[in-house]
């Protein structure tokens, strides 16, 4: 929640900097205002939230409230700091990266999982941007200030991204997204025997509103929650208790494979977030927790990569498309899961 810094790198005069800005949704219970942060803050511990308020940075509706303050909804809930948030302060750093294609105007990276994007709380450090930008200057910046990212793929997500180099690519490129033209394709491991050999998930997608880390489904009765968002899906292989499903985007929401799957009840395989690190499908068996147990050792994160990008170059116009093969984490796991099928259909 609050991070070490030295009395020389806080402002010499009394300025805070926002570093959290919530308003808490109309129906909130009363809570405690640390553990209502606990759910909204990534990395934040109760005894660092009690910290910041301690010192007088946390505020609602404009005053500094202590951890005990009970939030209600409605209220307007600040966290500011001394020192400017540190994605501001971007560092280059030397970390290897996974070049696949790079010309004058673009670059496509198949980033590994366990990369953070760009910076943000709790990752300041080692992620994709600050590798780019140690490699390259002047890269363009998007909408939020971030240099070269024409989209992102979180964290534990493995796989292909097109970054842009001149202000040109990244107009052109981030148009396509928009406009839905770019093409995407993933492949996932997800919980269970999916009904249908093909579909379409349709639903909004928008902030959880009980848990600001999770996003959630939003239906047709609440049309003013949430981005729209259709994923399209085709079974690949089923494998018993898991299904391995290639997923095409439509819409580039946060969370978007690993929300709409888990709403259609196929939760992604050690999704922790969305709760996927638990056995949802199988047997009591020890054994069959054993093994699955030693698939999630093997595949320590969301069984998700980023296996197909396509778009139109934007100075040559010709359309491009790259693939990956899926990594060795998850394909260790996938191919555990044949095993284990195998044995079972015997």
């Amino acid at each position: 929640m609050t991070e070490d810094y030295t009395p020389e790198n806080q402002n010499d005069s009394d300025e805070l900097y926002e570093h959290y800005a919530f308003t808490v949704e109309k129906g909130q219970n009363p809570l405690r205002i640390d553990k209502y942060l606990m759910n909204f803050v990534e990395n934040a511990t109760r005894n660092k939230i009690q910290a910041a308020a301690k010192s007088g940075h946390i505020f609602v509706n404009g005053d500094a409230v202590k951890s005990s303050y009970k939030v209600k909804g409605n209220d307007q809930i600040k966290v500011l700091f001394e020192h400017p948030p540190h994605e501001n302060l971007l560092v280059g750093e030397d970390i290897p990266l996974d070049i696949v294609y790079e010309d004058d105007q673009l670059l496509v990276v198949n980033k590994p999982a366990g990369m953070v994007v760009h910076p943000g709380h709790g990752n300041y450090s080692g992620t994709l941007i600050n590798a780019l930008i140690y490699r390259f200057e002047n890269l363009p910046n998007n909408s939020s200030e971030r240099p070269g990212l024409v989209h992102r793929i979180d964290k534990d997500t493995s796989g292909l991204l097109v970054v842009a180099k001149t202000e040109d690519a990244m107009t052109k490129l981030a148009l396509q997204f928009a406009e839905k033209t770019s093409e995407r394709e993933y492949v996932a491991l997800v919980w269970g025997n999916i009904e249908d050999e093909q579909g379409t998930i349709e639903g909004n997608i928008g902030r959880h509103p009980k848990n600001r880390l999770q996003n959630t489904v939003y239906l047709n009765d609440e049309e003013d929650k949430g981005k729209p968002a259709v994923t399209h899906y085709k079974v690949l292989e089923r494998l018993g208790y898991v299904t391995l499903v290639s997923c095409k985007l439509e819409t580039g929401r946060t969370h978007q494979i690993r929300v709409h799957m888990k709403h259609i009840g196929h939760t992604l395989f050690n999704d922790e977030r969305y709760g996927g690190n638990l056995i949802l499908k199988g047997t009591t068996f020890t054994k069959y927790k054993q093994f699955v147990d030693n698939c999630f050792k093997v595949l320590p994160r969301q069984a998700l990569h980023a296996k197909t990008l396509g778009f139109v170059h934007p100075k040559t116009n010709e359309f491009m498309r790259f693939n990956t093969e899926i990594p060795e984490d998850m394909q260790q796991c996938i191919e555990k899961w044949k095993q284990y099928s195998k044995h079972q259909n015997n």
